[in-house]
């Protein structure tokens, strides 16, 4: 669980060959800075209150402190994605375009640098003119994937589908046809099941789109002790004319004792 309270957000610059400082300072560079703070601090869910936020300011550059941060979990998750990683697809949509504006900036006027950092100093990101944060093109690619949920809908008048609810809770539309559907002999209306798709999915977040259904597949998620017991026969017999199985396998393997 985060314990860190407090972020730091500073910019430096220089402005007529002068360090931006508390005591020089343009107001466009200040009212600029203010507001990319706080929509960082906001992000599109608004998880910051920024009502409930205490800032002070900091001298050695312009900086603004903010205090009353615990809660914010998806705040802490996306500074420590951008402490490490330089892309900006799987962070807040709001939060990457405050870094991206930065990044522009900072590559216009190698001045410019932003960093922001808890009192500690080991949750950190710098953007600067060598930095490279930036949204990369998604990149979709046909899949064949296995999906196992609850089916909670079926059918359709014109457009057939599957909507597939997921163990982690979010539910799938899948195309389908009538024809394939009406060759179901079992009842799949709110059972499990174990779907054949194809899909596209993106190599970056794992979204899944375009899903068509290829096939319901066989699925008994209960152990079978008879079948079980069968499978151990059938590699007890297959194993008899083998004195030390485990030496055979080594030898294979190139092991030597």
């Amino acid at each position: 669980m985060n314990t860190i309270n407090q972020l730091r957000f500073a910019v430096s610059d220089r402005i007529n060959d002068v360090e931006v400082s508390l005591s020089h300072v343009s107001l466009g560079l200040l009212g600029e800075f203010q507001k990319d703070v706080a929509d960082f601090l906001k992000g599109t869910s608004r998880e910051v209150d920024l009502g409930k936020i205490s800032v002070s300011l900091e001298d050695g550059s312009l900086a603004l402190v903010a205090s009353g941060l615990l809660a914010a979990s998806t705040l802490w998750t996306d500074v420590e994605h951008l402490k490490s990683a330089d892309t900006l697809n799987l962070i807040d949509s709001k939060r990457a375009s405050v870094v991206e504006r930065w990044q522009t900036t900072a590559l216009k006027n190698s001045n410019r640098r932003y960093l922001v950092a808890d009192p500690s100093g080991q949750v950190s990101f710098l953007v600067d003119s060598t930095s490279n944060y930036r949204k990369q093109e998604d990149a979709w690619t046909h899949v064949e994937k296995y999906l196992y949920g609850t089916v909670v809908d079926l059918g359709g008048s014109s457009k057939a589908n599957v909507h597939l609810k997921l163990e982690s809770g979010g539910v799938l539309t899948i195309a389908s046809t009538q024809d394939l559907l009406a060759q179901e002999e079992q009842n799949r209306l709110y059972r499990p099941a174990l779907l054949h798709v194809t899909a596209e999915e993106n190599l970056l977040t794992g979204e899944l789109q375009n899903l068509s259904l290829l096939a319901f597949e066989a699925h008994k998620p209960i152990f079978d002790e008879d079948e079980f017991n069968r499978m151990v026969e059938r590699g007890s017999k297959a194993w008899m004319d083998v004195p030390d199985a485990t030496a055979w396998l080594e030898t294979l393997r190139g092991v030597q004792a």
